[in-house]
């Protein structure tokens, strides 16, 4: 496998994939599936880039001639549930920076994939560490900064990667961007965003009856309609009874996202029926975000609401966090081992609705797949073989 090593490495820097091979066999010690208990001593074969077998050694016949992968544990491909990377570049300067469009402060039409570059290395570099499928979109700096898509760490264009796209429209209550001289203030960011709704109930009515479509109106109706969902970015625990008011008022698909002060107010998430895409334990705590807590992903699966974990955006270097380092923390401080991993694989999955494709290990399926040398929730254990859309990804460890 040495021989594969300065190509790969070469193929994560610019985010592009090697070729996929045919017969690929990657034995653990621990395969977590996520489609029931481990498997002790599993093996999982990929053929063609999809998987065609899985289950115990003594039990999946392995093909001759197969390329052979082994590793401590096995899991799905980790899933980033919300990310800035591939609109945020690595080298922090104008030219690779697309995340807060200033030129107004609701612009839901805006689309990820039209600034997306999956061959920055944040890309690449993601991939290397397991991160096979990232949620990426505009920053939460904006009452609305546009879509998100869901996209293959693996691939080096949208074309090639694209998963859904649309995924979401990014809405955020409470504090946003300075660089906006309206609205400045909760008041006026709510009455903003319960117009666009307004309008969106209008513009719908007019179509309907013959009128012309437009970009804007036509985002505005879907988000309305439930058919695309509002990812909300709302911290303080007031903000967040804002988002499940607006949604019970108006009846749109919502996802809650950062969600700092949950634990002040899980009863009314719980009871919202809302999944939450939870800020990355080791977030800045000042801003809005000042109340996080390591503890809150425990929290919020102890009440029983689904959740996922995110990189998130903060305007500093590095441009990116690693949702495995932390779900680690969060692991570190209260949450079940098993319940992490969900979270990073097929709870994420289910959120964004991809839950049919990715997520888990089963035949049929593209090889999303990660091989460790130790347990993934440690600092000290290596991604040492990563499979994205059935490619190799990357292959660090001898």
């Amino acid at each position: 496998m040495r021989r594969y090593t300065a190509l790969l490495l070469m193929a994560v820097y610019f985010g592009v994939a090697a070729p996929v091979n045919a017969q690929i066999a990657v034995y653990g010690e621990t395969v977590y599936t996520m489609d029931g208990d481990p498997i002790d001593n599993g093996v999982i074969v990929i053929e063609d880039g999809r998987i065609s077998a899985v289950g115990s050694q003594s039990r999946v016949r392995v093909p001759s001639g197969a390329t052979i992968y082994r590793g401590a544990v096995v899991t799905p491909g980790l899933i980033d549930a919300h990310a800035t990377v591939g609109l945020t570049g690595i080298t922090n300067q104008a030219q690779d920076q697309d995340v807060q469009e200033n030129s107004k402060a609701f612009q839901p039409e805006l689309r990820a994939m039209d600034a997306y570059n999956g061959r920055d290395p944040l890309v690449g570099f993601l991939a290397g560490l397991g991160i096979t499928t990232v949620n990426t979109g505009p920053a939460p700096t904006a009452l609305s900064g546009g879509q998100t898509m869901i996209v293959s760490t693996g691939a080096s264009t949208v074309e090639e990667g694209l998963i859904k796209a649309p995924a979401m429209v990014s809405v955020t209550l409470g504090n946003i961007s300075g660089a906006y001289k309206s609205p400045g203030t909760r008041a006026k960011i709510v009455a903003e965003f319960r117009e666009a709704m307004l309008e969106a109930r209008a513009y719908t009515a007019k179509r309907d009856n013959g009128a012309a479509a437009t970009l804007r109106g036509e985002i505005l109706a879907d988000m309305l309609s439930g058919a695309i969902p509002i990812l909300v970015t709302a911290h303080k625990a007031h903000d967040i009874l804002t988002a499940i008011r607006l949604q019970a008022e108006f009846g749109f698909n919502m996802i809650l996202d950062g969600a700092a002060e949950a634990y002040l107010v899980l009863d009314e998430i719980k009871a919202s029926g809302v999944p939450v895409i939870i800020h990355p334990p080791m977030i800045r705590t000042n801003g809005a975000a000042e109340n996080a807590a390591f503890s809150t992903a425990a929290q919020i699966h102890a009440a029983g609401i689904p959740f996922a974990f995110q990189s998130s955006y903060e305007a500093y270097v590095p441009k990116t966090r690693v949702v495995l380092f932390e779900a680690a923390i969060a692991a570190a401080n209260g949450l079940d081992r098993e319940a992490t991993l969900e979270a990073l694989t097929i709870g994420a999955a289910t959120i964004l609705g991809i839950s049919d494709t990715h997520g888990k290990i089963a035949v049929g399926r593209a090889a999303d797949l990660v091989v460790f040398d130790g347990d993934p929730l440690e600092y000290t254990t290596h991604a040492c073989t990563v499979f994205a859309a059935g490619a190799l990804v990357s292959e660090t460890c001898n």
